[in-house]
């Protein structure tokens, strides 16, 4: 029996270590697992989350694809919706501090993240919690009491918050209260395992030792990458413009992933997907002697994507679109529409109002560069007349068929 729990350990160490940067310590998850399969009770694996922003992208889910590796392992899941912390902002890696949320962006952005995060995790095995709930209810004794059991010296360690004070620039109080507050969530829940990305393992050992603290053991730390997004240099984020959306349309997703750097291809595969990393080294190893073309790596990565996100079929004709646009050169037919009245218009505003850039701004610039196309051929100015029928193209992937009369 102890030989088959052993293997059994063993097996699912290998799952979890997948992607994964540190586990901190893990010879106590280790015991932790064993424990586990002797009494068939499953670890309880927390993350925390703050809904700081509507959308989600695949850089955010790194570590839910972590978690739903835990949940296919037959562990619980508990995400925590950081109602009462997300009026705070976490301060990890701020150089100033957050402007402080309201309760209604809160909720509203609580709303949308679970609906996104339900693309990767599996619903009905997930138990979602708002630390409202625990936080809320506590009394200023019960608050000094928690302040009580950590530092200033031990704040101070933190990069960001040593920075900032060497600096002389301000740091809130209520700043020392968030990892306190996250950490308490790991109390609350006794957690056994929390996840996090490398830039939340302050947070996280803070939870551990807020869990000894109150007289609980102590959780074990999973840190995952920070992804880089798909210029392959910076982290991917949606003001850096390097992201794909796990609400983005199939087309987009597939165009984007083909624009990846090769070196991102196996990254990407191993903390975005479910492929057995055995055919990941396998695509590695083919890739590094010329018998794989990374281009065919990345068209499988895409549909793997677009699988997860959407369904197979989406994949499929997202690929063959993809194969139109860019190998034979041809407008798709399957673009939209819209009809207008004749006349001349501003294009940078126009490109903005119809979704083909985000502002005004990047529409001058992609003029400036060329990225903009009317009839296939390179826009001559910001000034155009809309006359007839026209199909206006922005970069590789955003088509636009203007009816005007």
């Amino acid at each position: 029996m102890e030989n088959a729990i052993e293997t059994q350990v063993n097996q699912q160490l290998e799952h979890i270590r997948r992607g994964v940067v540190e586990i901190v310590p893990e010879a106590e998850l280790k015991q932790k697992l064993v424990r586990s399969l002797q009494t068939g009770q499953p670890l309880r694996i927390k993350l925390g989350l703050d809904p700081t922003a509507p959308d989600i992208h695949l850089g955010h889910t790194v570590v839910l694809n972590k978690l739903r590796q835990f949940q296919d392992l037959g562990h619980e899941i508990h995400l925590i919706i950081g109602d009462f912390t997300g009026r705070i902002g976490d301060p990890s890696g701020k150089s100033e501090t957050r402007k402080q949320l309201t309760e209604e962006q809160v909720k509203a952005n609580a709303k949308t993240y679970q609906q996104q995060i339900f693309k990767v995790l599996q619903a009905d095995k997930t138990i979602v919690h708002f630390n409202s709930e625990w936080l809320m209810p506590m009394d200023l004794v019960q608050v000094l009491q928690l302040a009580g059991k950590y530092t200033v010296a031990r704040m101070l360690e933190r990069d960001d918050f040593d920075k900032r004070y060497k600096e002389g620039l301000p740091i809130g109080v209520h700043e020392f209260m968030y990892p306190l507050m996250q950490g308490y969530d790991s109390v609350a829940l006794q957690a056994d395992v929390e996840l996090g990305g490398t830039d939340q393992k302050f947070n996280l050992l803070v939870g551990r030792h807020l869990l000894r603290e109150y007289g609980h053991e102590p959780q074990v730390a999973i840190l995952m990458p920070i992804l880089e997004g798909t210029d392959g240099v910076q982290k991917m984020s949606k003001s850096l413009g390097n992201y794909i959306g796990v609400n983005d349309e199939p087309n987009e997703m597939f165009g984007k992933t083909m624009s990846i750097p090769d070196q991102l291809i196996c990254r990407y595969f191993e903390l975005l997907t479910r492929v057995p990393m055995e055919e990941v080294k396998a695509m590695d190893e083919a890739m590094q002697n010329g018998s794989l073309n990374p281009r065919d790596a990345k068209v499988r990565l895409a549909k793997e994507i677009i699988t997860m996100y959407h369904n197979a079929d989406e994949a499929d004709k997202a690929e063959e679109r993809f194969k139109l646009v860019f190998s034979q050169g041809e407008i798709p037919e399957d673009i939209p529409e819209v009809a207008i009245a004749s006349g001349e218009v501003w294009l940078p505003k126009f490109l903005a109002d119809h979704g083909l850039t985000v502002s005004t701004s990047e529409g001058r610039r992609s003029i400036s560069q060329g990225a903009v196309r009317i009839n296939g051929e390179k826009a001559a100015g910001e000034n155009i007349l809309l006359q007839g029928q026209l199909v206006i193209q922005v970069g590789k992937r955003k088509f636009l068929r203007v009816l005007a009369g």
